[in-house]
Parts: C-alpha cells; sequence; structure tokens
C-alpha cells in the first residue's frame, strides 16, 4: 500500500511546521490509509515510555497499552489516569472559575462570563501539571465524559491489528 505523505511530513504536521500548500492538500485529499500508522509511529517514537500508544486523545493524552496489557489514559510525563473506559477527568486537578476575580485573570474586565451562569473548569495532570482540558458548564453541571472511543472498531477502519486488551 503507498503513502502520499512521508513520516518527516506526519511529523512536521504534529509539531505545527507543515507548509501550508501541503496541509491543505492533507485536508482536501482522501485520508491515507497509512497516515494514522505513521501518525502513531511519530507520538511513539517521541514518548518518555515504553508502553505502546494505542490512540491520541489530546496533544500530550494518549489512551496506551501498557505493558501488563491494560488499556490506560496516559499523559506524556507517564501518569496514568485510569482505565480508558472511565472518566480520565475524575483522576486530574481541576481548577474552577467560578467568580469574577477568576474570569478576569483570563478575560479583560466587564468581557469575562457570569458566574451565576458558567464556570470553567480546567483539568491539569497532577504531576506534571499539564493542561488536558477546559470545560464550561453551567456550574451545577457535572464533570463531562466527552467520549469513549470505539477503538475495536476504529483499528478495523484503518486496517489495523486490534490491540489485545480491547474487545473485538
Amino acid at each position: 500500500m503507498s503513502t502520499t505523505y512521508t513520516k518527516k511530513q506526519v511529523a512536521e504536521l504534529i509539531d505545527g511546521v507543515l507548509d501550508w500548500e501541503t496541509v491543505r492538500r492533507m485536508l482536501f485529499m482522501p485520508k491515507d490509509p497509512l497516515r494514522f500508522s505513521m501518525y502513531i509511529e511519530v507520538l511513539q517514537e517521541r514518548a518518555k515510555w515504553e508502553d505502546k500508544i494505542v490512540l491520541p486523545l489530546a496533544p500530550h493524552l494518549y489512551i496506551v497499552e501498557d505493558k501488563n496489557g491494560d488499556i490506560v489514559n496516559k499523559c506524556d510525563c507517564g501518569y496514568v489516569f485510569g482505565p480508558y473506559t472511565e472518566n480520565w477527568k475524575l483522576n486530574a486537578l481541576i481548577y474552577v472559575r467560578d467568580s469574577v476575580e477568576k474570569f478576569n485573570q483570563v478575560y479583560p474586565k466587564l468581557m469575562s462570563p457570569d458566574a451565576e451562569w458558567q464556570v470553567y473548569r480546567e483539568y491539569y495532570c497532577p504531576e506534571c501539571a499539564c493542561q488536558h482540558d477546559v470545560e464550561a458548564p453551567v456550574p451545577w453541571y457535572p464533570v463531562i465524559h466527552d467520549f469513549e472511543p470505539d477503538i475495536a472498531e476504529f483499528y478495523k477502519w484503518v486496517g489495523l491489528k486490534v490491540p489485545k486488551g480491547i474487545a473485538a
């Protein structure tokens, strides 16, 4: 199976330094079946740990297969947030912006949301303090579980072997 892009181009795309014309071509052309494999390969080479990256969730957050065969959510630094089927945010440090004073740390005065109607929840890694997500719900709303990917179906779709710890 031939590929339209090189591993170097995929790495430059991840780093945000790929030339605009190539990015535009990538956006408008049909997806290359090997691009996901190259993407995972580049991320794996950069990882500071040996666990196998199964699926990236965010720029510094991954679903990985650990040495025991468990599928978990893991930060770049190596902190494990728990099983991938559970909401990783519940094992993160959570900073809640719920007052005018806290909103004014990020917004100019008089341009921030009304804290009675909205809060910002910022989710950080307890080990390295990397910010992984921000959500803006009403104050009483529970922590949002963004999604639980169907890894088996996704891997079948991209033509890869489903990881052992995933029910096929």
